[in-house]
């Protein structure tokens, strides 16, 4: 079944059972974990934008583990293309911030 959320701007992303299964098998440390990467696209620390136009959506995990994951937001529609955990931050940071939360 998709899941929907809505994203910081308001647009539902849908996360397929596809795009689920794919997540999972190429980031399987990510099994089990869908309310976190459906609650990034909802709450995001903050969200920078990629080489190609996508978003990406990072939450803090622990204090040295960072979930990533990456979206397109199109016109009233947006989906999830993938999602990953990282430790290299600094990678994140030095992108074009387009929103942080205030906490």
């Amino acid at each position: 079944m998709t899941e929907t959320i809505k994203s910081v701007n308001g647009i539902p992303i849908r996360l397929t059972p596809e795009r689920w299964t794919h997540i999972t098998e190429e980031h399987s440390e990510l099994a089990g974990m869908k309310y976190e990467v459906l609650e990034t696209i909802h709450q995001p620390r903050f969200i920078t934008i990629g080489k190609t136009g996508e978003l990406l959506a990072v939450n803090e995990l622990t204090d040295d583990k960072y979930i990533v994951v990456v979206y397109k937001e199109i016109q009233q529609d947006g989906f999830i293309i993938t999602a990953f955990i990282t430790r290299r931050i600094k990678n994140l940071t030095e992108r074009q911030i387009l929103w942080q939360s205030k906490d």
